[in-house]
């Protein structure tokens, strides 16, 4: 097709040949996906469980390499596939429209010429002499309702109709040469280059191409994702498609359906692995601190990815959004009788540091859960944007509710989604905040309904719920569970009117430099930077022992250790082991301290 298109062309255009294209690239895909799946899941963890030595890591760095190229492939022709089906789709609508122009041109025997002007008959009567009005040909306007009316009225009754169906003809052809136009770009730059590695600078090209194919396709596919419906409704929504339908959303919206909630652990997990590539190769090769920061973190979740970890490591969210997203799961969330979610805090940030540190956490948690019930997922949700202090708890004093809130609002609809998805009759599900993070899940608590499918809350290192009371966190007193180490800072930091009224140093320098002066905490009330002390006795909820922690200030210099180490099996094997019970349903079997 070229910019000569006629409307006789248009009409006799086969799009289901379009379409059998399509298809053959579908197949294409699918073969590289099976491809790589079969390395990922067959040779290369038959491999890493039976050999070591130089010869197997440089196997294992081979087919590593082949399902990264697979992986492309996959993407490339997934692109394709749905380039060339959203084509046919856009041209079979300007097919309808110049069909029914034509069928209301025949109807009242009109004829189109070749060149889209139509001729209409000789109509009505003279006023003089009473004789039918000559016929006569009205050609396409070329922008139809833009051009302001003549005044002038033609006599012929049918003027008015042919004029309607030239312009209809037109319109018809003209956004048909601009749709071929802007598919003929997008397939041209579908190439890969020459050669047997995809480096990170072929996907950043394959970055380019999916957006290019993603802002076609608009109508042919993103504008029917349901982002407004509940979890629930996207999962049927995502039931309902045909096979093909849903590969054609994962290869051209991954980063759409990866982080939808209601969608299955399985299917977010696949979108978000080829999603994550797209990711590295459209930060690849910037400079900027945030990019370099956010790759790095990529890295590493993809590096964790291709270890044969159990339980095994599940992506269900990454985008690289504000301070960056992640939200990864060790165990299959929807097969688990047990789920647990941890929602990181105070300068977390999508980054290295999380990819090892706050990974592990959730990694040692599911490990731990499954030695008291073998169906146990644990999750690390970075689903908001943390505050980020650049002076770490000296700055905390300028952390308010606004993150926590809006972090709730979707900490609410990631777990309603969990609910949604997960095969069993009655899952256990648990909610863990950490530091601010447990700002978070109270403020998720305090909305319509509570946390969704919620049945137990574990706090711990917190500055505060934004609640007075544990009954408070809609899941009864009994059922929310605090850990808080003797020399962990953040659980002793000054209540916001100890800041208002200017306790020692407070004011100078935030509630780092008061702990520091000795000026801890509102010992009289158990208020504390978010209200009450959850480890405290009038905030009702059960305590759990932890270690101490490592001094604030000693010999050895200045540490805040206390504040990082609850879910660590070897540096805190009692809070650890608490957790993991909690998050198994075993919350029973959890030794119980007093209260601050």
């Amino acid at each position: 097709m070229t910019s000569t298109l006629t409307w006789a062309q248009l009409r006799d255009l086969k799009c289901a040949e379009l379409e059998g294209a399509a298809d053959g690239w579908g197949r294409a895909s699918n073969r590289a996906d099976a491809g790589r799946d079969s390395i990922d899941k067959r040779l290369m963890n038959g491999l890493l469980g039976t050999q070591q030595g130089e010869a197997a890591d440089a196997a294992v760095a081979r087919l590593r390499q082949l399902s990264r190229n697979f992986q492309y492939v996959y993407t490339e022709c997934g692109l394709l596939r749905t380039a060339l089906n959203s084509l046919a789709h856009e041209m079979r609508a300007q097919q309808r429209a110049l069909q029914g122009a034509l069928a209301d041109a025949d109807a009242l025997r009109f004829t189109v010429h070749p060149d889209g002007s139509v001729t209409y008959p000789e109509a009505g009567e003279g006023l003089i002499d009473g004789k039918p009005l000559p016929g006569g040909t009205a050609s396409g306007r070329g922008l139809p309702g833009l051009l302001p009316p003549s005044g002038l009225v033609a006599p012929n009754p049918h003027a008015a109709k042919a004029q309607e169906i030239a312009d209809r003809v037109e319109k018809a052809v003209r956004t048909a040469k601009e749709i071929d136009w802007r598919y003929t770009r997008i397939l041209r730059k579908l190439k890969a280059e020459e050669g047997l590695k995809v480096p990170d600078a072929t996907w950043t090209d394959a970055a380019t191409d999916a957006a290019a194919v993603r802002g076609a396709a608009r109508g042919y596919l993103k504008d029917a994702i349901p982002h407004d419906a509940s979890p629930a409704e996207r999962k049927a929504w995502w039931a309902g498609l045909t096979q093909e339908q849903r590969e054609e959303y994962l290869a051209v919206y991954p980063d759409q359906i990866g982080n939808l909630d209601g969608i299955p652990a399985l299917v977010r997990d696949a979108a978000n692995r080829d999603n994550l590539q797209l990711l590295i190769g459209k930060l690849e090769g910037r400079d900027d601190e945030r990019a370099e920061t956010q790759l790095a973190g990529l890295r590493e979740i993809d590096r964790q990815l291709h270890d044969d970890r159990k339980p095994p490591m599940f992506l269900l969210g990454i985008g690289d959004e504000g301070n960056g997203r992640a939200i990864v799961s060790y165990g299959n969330p929807d097969a688990a009788r047990n789920v647990s979610a941890y929602v990181p805090g105070l300068n977390t940030s999508l980054d290295e540091e999380f990819a090892k540190g706050d990974l592990k956490r959730a990694w040692d948690t599911a490990k731990g859960a499954a030695k008291y019930d073998h169906s146990s997922a644990a999750i690390v949700w970075l689903g908001y944007d943390a505050p980020q202090a650049p002076d770490g708890l000296a700055s905390l004093a300028v952390m308010g509710d606004e993150r926590a809130e809006r972090g709730g609002r979707e900490f609410n609809g990631f777990m309603s989604g969990l609910a949604a998805t997960n095969e069993n009759e009655d899952p256990h599900l648990t909610a863990i905040g950490h530091s601010y993070g447990s700002r978070t899940v109270g403020a998720a608590t305090q909305r319509d309904g509570g946390i969704p499918g919620v049945d137990d809350i574990v706090l711990v290192g917190s500055p505060g719920v934004g609640v007075d009371r544990a009954e408070d966190l809609g899941v009864g007193k009994d059922h929310v569970f605090v850990g808080a180490a003797e020399h962990d800072v953040v659980t002793m930091l000054p209540s916001k009117q100890q800041a208002a009224i200017g306790v020692a140093g407070l004011i100078a320098a935030g509630p780092f430099s008061s702990y520091v002066a000795g000026d801890v905490a509102d010992q009289g009330d158990d208020d504390l930077w978010f209200g009450k002390d959850p480890a405290s006795e009038a905030f009702g909820a059960r305590r759990f022992p932890v270690s101490e922690g490592p001094r604030l200030i000693s010999e050895d210099g200045v540490s805040i250790d206390a504040h990082s180490q609850y879910f660590d099996p070897q540096r805190d094997a009692v809070s650890a082991d608490s957790i993991a019970l909690i998050a198994a349903g075993r919350s029973s079997k959890v030794k119980m301290e007093d209260p601050r």
